[in-house]
């Protein structure tokens, strides 16, 4: 599971810049999600499933349905229970072969549908972080946060700073505008993949 950098402070002098680099460095892990690597539903990451939020979730999800005049079938609840019970990120071919491989019977059409809807309501996100290959994650609940995304390997990385909380509430008020969300992905190489470079440079320079 992603580690978030929400609960540290900010450094308020650019000379503790480097330190605090150097800490969040540490505590910075990569996502249990590659979407380059091969999917084994068995293996997926679950986080221990909170009954009262999947409680307001469910809730919220209802009456999404009801406005839109749509079924409220068990398919798409036991899709909404799966996303919820999952840590990470996720896309829809992860989701349907997972649930599939629980034995739950739901449609391919079906999961995507799910998905839109979920989206729409504001109860799962969805990036694409570079590719035409969407990811998605749970939403309801969780401290916002952002992404540094590998361009050699697609590895994402979650992190959250209290400074881009900061600049947002300050454009905000500056332009007269609500701001109820904000999008953030950074592209590098991470340093794995600079390390293996580094080492085929090597092994060819000899």
């Amino acid at each position: 599971m992603a580690l978030s950098l929400c609960g540290l402070r900010a450094p308020s002098k650019p000379e503790a810049g480097e330190r605090w680099a150097a800490r969040t460095a540490v505590l910075l892990g990569p996502s249990e999600t590659n979407y380059v690597a091969k999917r084994t539903p068995s293996a997926v990451s679950r986080d221990t499933l909170n009954t009262d939020k999947l409680e307001e979730v469910k809730k919220l999800f209802t009456a999404h349905l009801e406005n839109k005049g749509l079924r409220k079938t068990g398919e798409r609840y036991a899709i909404l229970e799966e996303i919820y019970a999952r840590s990470g990120h996720f896309d829809v071919e992860e989701l349907y072969a997972g649930m599939k491989e629980r034995g739950l019977q739901v449609s391919r059409a079906t999961v995507y549908n799910t998905l839109d809807l979920l989206v729409e309501q504001g109860l799962v996100s969805k990036h694409q972080f570079g590719r035409n290959l969407a990811q998605y994650e749970k939403s309801y609940g969780y401290r916002q946060h952002d992404h540094v995304i590998c361009t050699e390997c697609h590895k994402v990385v979650e992190f959250c700073d209290p400074r881009i909380h900061g600049i947002q509430t300050m454009v905000g008020d500056l332009l007269n505008f609500h701001i109820l969300h904000h999008s953030l992905n950074l592209y590098g190489i991470c340093g794995d993949c600079r390390a293996q470079a580094a080492a085929r440079f090597s092994a060819s320079s000899t």
